[in-house]
């Protein structure tokens, strides 16, 4: 099958589950979270990717205070952070990077701070030099701001960026930000963005001039 061929000036990169594979740790704190809370785990994990946990605890548990979600996420962060057992590259990620010297891109990850440095770091994976996390942000995806504020750090318009996910949240963002949408992963497939590839490997990165990057999917 041949390659999909995008034409874009910047990259927005999620990162659980698009260049670090840290499912492992989100079952493990997410599911006990769940028992701690009597729900049922499998409903919990539909819920949870790709959203900042206070997101996903306000969509769990309706019914509890703000400010008990946000003091129950920090817990859950520390949690997270202090946890890097299974934590991996998603294939094909770290040359995908080395690949984008001199292309503008940024990550845009609902995690803090504290959180990306560390999965990032436990996967092999450098840090982009522009970074949208938790911090930067008023809403969780998928409100589209993290990756609007990404695009204007790049100094590009929303149009001419391309973002890689894997959530429904991820890619709904990606979409309400009026960004073309690459799906990674067998659960991005699920919410339709515009190509979907099962890891990094089958994505080529060419630099055309004036700006313009060919990104070739598939």
């Amino acid at each position: 099958m041949s390659a999909t061929v995008l034409t874009t000036r910047a990259l927005l990169l999620d990162m659980d589950g698009t260049l670090v594979n840290s499912d492992a740790v989100v079952e493990r704190i997410w599911r006990g979270w769940a028992e701690r809370h009597g729900l049922d785990g499998d409903e919990v994990m539909r819920v949870v990717h790709g959203r900042q946990g206070h997101a996903s605890m306000a969509l769990l548990l309706p019914d509890r205070p703000v400010e008990q979600n946000l003091a129950d996420n920090a817990r859950m962060l520390a949690a997270e952070t202090a946890d890097m057992d299974g934590v991996v590259e998603v294939p094909g990620a770290a040359a995908f990077l080395a690949s984008l010297v001199g292309v503008p891109h940024a990550l845009v990850t609902s995690a803090d701070v504290a959180l990306s440095t560390a999965r990032m770091a436990a996967a092999g994976l450098p840090l982009t030099e522009v970074r949208i996390t938790a911090e930067s942000v008023g809403a969780s995806k998928p409100d589209p701001e993290g990756f609007l504020k990404g695009a204007a750090e790049l100094g590009v318009e929303p149009a001419d960026c391309v973002v890689f996910e894997d959530s429904g949240a991820g890619i709904a963002a990606g979409r309400a930000a009026g960004m073309r949408v690459v799906g990674v992963g067998s659960r991005a497939g699920l919410y339709g963005p515009d190509v979907v590839v099962p890891d990094l490997t089958g994505v080529r990165v060419e630099a055309v001039g004036d700006g313009v990057v060919r990104l070739h999917v598939g």
